[in-house]
């Protein structure tokens, strides 16, 4: 009952605030004091207690009470700070502040009359008592820093003085005060829940003042630098290192489960899990405040450095390193940990913010990026996000998440190490809805990426690219591929090299120079290992052949989109047998949205081309060009092929010219592949057929979605394509594309660009971006100029050579023995080499993510997204007008 009184005596205030139209003098402490008493004891108190229309109606009625009532809760906070809070009371008076202070700052940001409240001076005789006026921001910041580092309030003193003795908050040194042991300081200070969660309710408040930038449009945001931020962490900010510090240890040293007693969360509450979130969202905001990189040299000069981009980027030991590794780790596979008990271990669901810290933590310190790269623990990174890339395939409310790791894979992929570590063998240590495999880390990733873009929402089609540039990336360095694996990839290039698929849209051609770059690649680099792969590509040659023989009249081209969802693709056994498609023991599939789910908007992704810049993974150029006419025996290293020796890919029942001599390296067992001693017409190995486990994989994937022969016509002239198999009434992504020319020129500018197939093109931003794959496309219409002008590129000799010399070889070993399955013939190819058959390999091209203003906007929006949706106790923005993003319902 008492507690009841007090609630209603603090509404009682909130009422005369409101309905008072007159100014309340500042003067009078008993109308004021009402607000920061015991009268509430809890930050839901506040928000159930002061509601939003009365604040709005605060702010247009009465707006000198609202001022009034900020500028006494910034002075009560720089009193505290001033004389410190050691007593229960004054605790209790600056957490009220706090509170009221969270609740009301959303309000006056959406007013853009209000956005300069802050940064005006404080009333005469209310300044800090440096005895000159700073603006209110300044004067607050500093304070909850202050207040950050107070002692028997939110860190524990070591000194052991009366309370006539009270410790001088601006005279502490806060290094000695660093909340938990890691990066700089090895002290680990004693937990108290109490502190955690002042430590909490005042870091909100700062998060909260970090948000005018949700309020603005995306375009304003890269124009003004957010104020709050910078003050926060420029060298004016006393307690920056120590906060810096505090936050990365108080992250990195979480761990959830303890000491693993099981149900412990269930009996104890965890007040460190609510600090580490709101410590995590406040790092990701701090580091994405980078202005340097958006002001002119002129304006730099006036914009203070940010010590947290600074401190973060200079972080260098090797312990420091493994405690931050180590800590992504721990908390990246924390809900993946499965237990005999179930629900026995807590599970933490900041994985969105912590995948954004690592992006910011890898962009700003290479050292780090590259301490990752060279140890096992990448693949720890690497199999939770391809987890929850696969988790989120089919959600879209969660398209966000999928981006942000998808990224994440690209900057890796740009790494040799990466691709090397890949080859580690992969054991299934969580349930995923994916075929049972046996391979390697690789496997994994092509399996999941195989997922996405057959059975992923159709918002995903702009990741496309992504995703097949991650695995031509990582090509050259796939030692051996599992059957399933290399069934998956083929799989995708018998889907995008259908002729209405390639036609219906300026930029779909892009995704089979991927693939075909892809197989040439591990091909060239690492045969010897790949039988599996190689054997499929035989088994798939016709895929090839209708590559090479792509109709380019305008009649077939017509005739081709018209035709589109008439021809079924040809599954074999598909009926019969489906015991091959089984999942992993307790897996769950991915599901929906559930029907009211609540997503942030994204800004829109840039193209890849935007993102990504080509690079050699050889040596340096003047190697290069040293080695232009030979190639290594070994095909460890070789030169860029030039121009005069490129081929054209020959059609069916031609002779591919010979660029290497014949020599041929013999092989165990007394087989050997020679090269052909007439002319093929590559006829169909009919006696052939893969095993009933492997197939049945296949096809029972296949035949969770639409392919090209199974999409719904779709009314009138659109040519939107559906490669999913989706709710009855899929959204498609539509834009209007702009006229392009009949033959847009291709220009050849290095003999590299015949490898990199999809970066010659010069698609238009409006394209790659917004349409991606699933753009309209009504404006625009394939000609035969079109056709041709990428037709010639494709870089089909490597495949095409290597199906003349080893498809005559396989069927004569399957009428030799009379062969009825795949054993032998994989054997054969495992013994086999290509040595002095292939044409000169080409140089490897890796395709590196670039830092660009158009993912900066995109991180923006992600991040503060996720902060506004996470934020729910208490719902700090909720229903006020944001302007950086839309919510929306699913």
């Amino acid at each position: 009952m008492g507690n009841a009184d007090t609630k209603l005596h603090f509404r009682k205030a909130v009422v005369q605030l409101t309905t008072k139209t007159q100014p309340i003098d500042a003067t009078d402490d008993s109308f004021w004091e009402q607000y920061w008493g015991e009268h509430v004891t809890s930050v839901q108190d506040v928000f159930a207690l002061i509601p939003a229309a009365e604040i709005r109606s605060l702010r247009e009625e009465a707006p000198s009470n609202l001022a009034t009532l900020c500028y006494k809760a910034v002075e009560k906070l720089v009193n505290a700070a001033d004389t410190g809070c050691s007593t229960q009371q004054e605790q209790q008076i600056v957490l009220n502040a706090v509170r009221i202070l969270t609740r009301v700052i959303p309000y006056i940001f959406e007013d853009p009359d209000w956005r300069g409240f802050f940064w005006s001076s404080l009333p005469a005789g209310e300044e800090d008592g440096h005895g000159e006026s700073m603006p209110l921001a300044h004067s607050l910041i500093h304070a909850l820093c202050d207040l950050l580092f107070c002692p028997d309030f939110t860190v524990t003193t070591n000194k052991k003085s009366g309370p006539d003795k009270h410790e001088d908050l601006q005279s502490i040194d806060s290094c000695e005060f660093i909340w938990e042991a890691g990066v700089g300081f090895a002290h680990s200070p004693p937990h108290v829940p109490n502190q955690d969660l002042n430590r909490t309710e005042i870091l909100k408040l700062i998060l909260t003042c970090f948000s005018q930038s949700i309020y603005q449009p995306s375009s304003d945001g890269t124009e003004s630098p957010n104020r709050w931020i910078a003050v926060f962490t420029s060298a004016d900010n006393r307690h920056a290192l120590p906060l810096f510090t505090s936050l990365l240890n108080i992250v990195c040293g979480y761990d959830p489960v303890g000491f693993g007693v099981p149900y412990n969360h269930l009996l104890f509450s965890d007040t460190r899990e609510p600090l580490v979130e709101v410590a995590l969202q406040i790092l990701i905001t701090t580091l994405d405040h980078d202005v340097t990189a958006a002001l002119s040299e002129m304006e730099e000069a006036t914009v203070p450095d940010n010590l947290f981009i600074n401190y973060l980027s200079r972080i260098h030991r090797e312990e420091d390193f493994s405690f931050v590794l180590r800590g992504f780790t721990r908390l990246l596979n924390n809900p993946l940990q499965q237990t005999y008990l179930p629900h026995s271990t807590k599970k933490v669901n900041f994985h969105q913010e912590l995948l954004v810290f690592f992006w910011k933590f890898c962009d700003y310190n290479k050292k780090f990026l590259f301490y990752v790269l060279k140890s096992s623990d990448v693949l720890d990174i690497l199999v939770p996000i391809l987890y929850h890339l696969n988790d989120a395939r089919a959600d879209q409310s969660r398209v966000g998440l999928m981006h942000i790791g998808v990224f994440i894979l690209l900057l890796l992929s740009g790494e040799r190490n990466f691709g090397v570590r890949l080859n580690k063998p992969y054991t299934a240590s969580m349930p995923m809805d994916i075929p049972v495999f046996t391979g390697t880390h690789a496997d994994l990733m092509i399996i999941v990426f195989h997922k996405i873009i057959t059975t992923g929402h159709q918002r995903l089609q702009p990741l496309f690219d992504c995703l097949l540039t991650i695995l031509v990336n990582v090509s050259p360095y796939i030692k051996t591929m599992s059957m399933v694996a290399a069934n998956k990839l083929l799989h995708l290039l018998e889907a995008f090299s259908t002729p209405w698929f390639l036609f219906s849209a300026p930029h779909h051609h892009h995704l089979v120079f991927f693939l075909l770059e892809t197989f040439n690649n591990i091909i060239q680099y690492q045969f010897d290992g790949n039988s599996n792969l190689v054997y499929t590509i035989i088994r798939k040659r016709q895929v090839f052949h209708s590559l090479a023989n792509l109709p380019t009249d305008c009649g077939s081209i017509n005739k081709s989109l018209n035709k589109r969802g008439k021809r079924p693709l040809v599954r074999q056994h598909s009926s019969k047998s489906h015991h091959g498609s089984q999942t992993m023991e307790g897996a769950q599939p991915a599901q929906p949205a559930q029907p009211g789910t609540k997503t942030a908007t994204l800004a829109a992704m840039p193209g890849l081309e935007k993102m990504t810049e080509k690079e050699s993974a050889h040596p340096t150029t003047q190697q290069l060009n040293e080695l232009t006419t030979s190639a290594t025996v070994n095909g460890d290293l070789v030169g860029p092929v030039s121009p005069t020796s490129l081929v054209a890919p020959a059609a069916i029942g031609e002779t591919i010219p010979q660029d290497v001599s014949d020599a041929t390296s013999s092989i165990p067992k007394g087989t050997s592949i020679q090269p052909p001693t007439e002319d093929h017409n590559l006829p169909a190995v009919d006696e052939l057929k893969i095993s009933d486990k492997e197939e049945s994989e296949v096809e029972g994937e296949e035949s969770l979605c639409r392919w090209p022969g199974e999409v719904e016509e779709i009314e009138g002239d659109n040519k939107t394509l559906l490669l999913t198999d989706l709710q009855p009434a899929p959204l498609s992504l539509t834009t209007s594309m702009p006229n392009r020319p009949e033959s847009p020129a291709l220009s050849l500018k290095s003999a590299l660009s015949d490898s990199s197939g999809p970066s010659t093109m010069s698609v238009p931003q409006s394209e790659s971006a917004g349409s991606a794959l699933g753009g309209s496309a009504q404006q625009w219409q394939p000609s035969s100029g079109w056709v041709l002008s990428w037709k010639n590129k494709l870089p089909l000799q490597t495949i095409m050579r290597l199906l003349q010399v080893l498809v005559p070889q396989v069927e004569k070993i399957c009428i030799d023995k009379g062969l009825t399955d795949e054993s032998e013939i994989l054997r054969f190819l495992q013994h086999g080499t290509l040595v002095g058959l292939l044409p000169v390999p080409h140089p490897i091209l890796i395709r590196k993510y670039q830092a660009n203003a158009g993912t900066a906007t995109w991180f923006r929006t992600y991040m503060w997204g996720i902060i506004y949706l996470r934020n729910v106790d208490p719902p700090i923005w909720y229903d006020t007008d944001v302007k950086l993003f839309e919510i929306q319902r699913i």
